[in-house]
């Protein structure tokens, strides 16, 4: 049994702030058992104001927030899933990108978000990604970490269950979904959406998601959730802000892939015929 800890925040538009709350969640985590922290998407700053957020903006050589992460890790022997911070990449683009930080402060994995958010909301909202981030092109899986072969996702990624599929048969056991999902698509999909893909693949999923009305004006659907491969919740933080907790044990995997050994079924798609 593995004992992990989820971060469940309102990030604003101030990175220092940001970094005083991860930190003393990492703390919290640490206290409370947790191997490892899982935080959500864009963990640093959220900021719709884009001439704002680029004053803030850092390369990650120079992210404040990375490394007052990095060296909370250390400092209280835990891993970190840092869901994403926005990384002032190359061309003019923005990377929202993910970290794994080991207990020593290193960083043993970094994901760039693959799908990026470009939508016109029923409520008015409109979001276009693409015109400030830079999509990855790589998906990732680490092992070694305190909860087996771990997958990397961020938010909108959910919505493609190929990518999940992926790196499901790359032998991930658990794949991390930090999200910043708004409030009308959290309530319309976010619960069924990431227990189809615990379902599908046959493993466990760990979103850690933003909450709340934030400093910029959006507002987010918090809860946090942990789920097990047979879809069954283990945590929802609903929508409360701070650190929550589960135990998973990696030999359900294995149990619930006996029942229903869907990966080993899988065949290649043949190409669809039209009439």
């Amino acid at each position: 049994m593995t004992r992990i800890a989820l971060f469940q925040s309102t990030t604003g538009i101030d990175p220092a702030a940001s970094a005083d709350g991860l930190v003393s969640a990492i703390a919290e985590a640490a206290r409370g058992g947790a191997t490892m922290l899982f935080t959500p998407e864009m963990s640093g700053l959220l900021d719709r104001n884009s001439e704002r957020a680029s004053g803030n903006l850092r390369s990650e050589e120079n992210e404040t927030v990375l490394a007052a992460c990095r060296a909370a890790a250390k400092e209280h022997d835990i891993w970190v899933h840092l869901g994403s911070l926005a990384i002032r990449a190359d061309e003019g683009k923005v990377a929202n990108r993910g970290f794994v930080i080991d207990r020593t402060g290193r960083v043993q994995a970094r994901y760039d978000k693959i799908h990026l958010f470009d939508v016109d909301l029923p409520t008015g909202e409109s979001w276009r990604e693409s015109a400030v981030y830079r999509a990855g092109d790589k998906s990732v899986v680490l092992n070694g970490t305190p909860v087996g072969k771990l997958g990397l996702t961020i938010c909108y990624d959910l919505r493609f269950p190929l990518l999940f599929a992926r790196i499901a048969e790359a032998g991930a056991d658990v794949i991390a979904v930090p999200a910043a999902f708004t409030v009308p698509t959290g309530k319309a999909h976010w619960h069924t959406l990431l227990r189809a893909r615990a379902i599908e693949a046959g493993l466990f999923v760990v979103a850690a998601a933003q909450v709340g009305h934030h400093e910029d004006g959006r507002n987010t659907f918090g809860h946090s959730l942990v789920i097990d491969p047979w879809g069954e919740v283990l945590l929802d933080m609903g929508e409360e802000r701070g650190v929550g907790f589960a135990d998973i044990d990696l030999a359900r995997i294995s149990e619930v892939r006996s029942r229903i050994p869907a990966l080993n079924h899988r065949r290649p798609i043949p190409d669809v015929v039209s009439k």
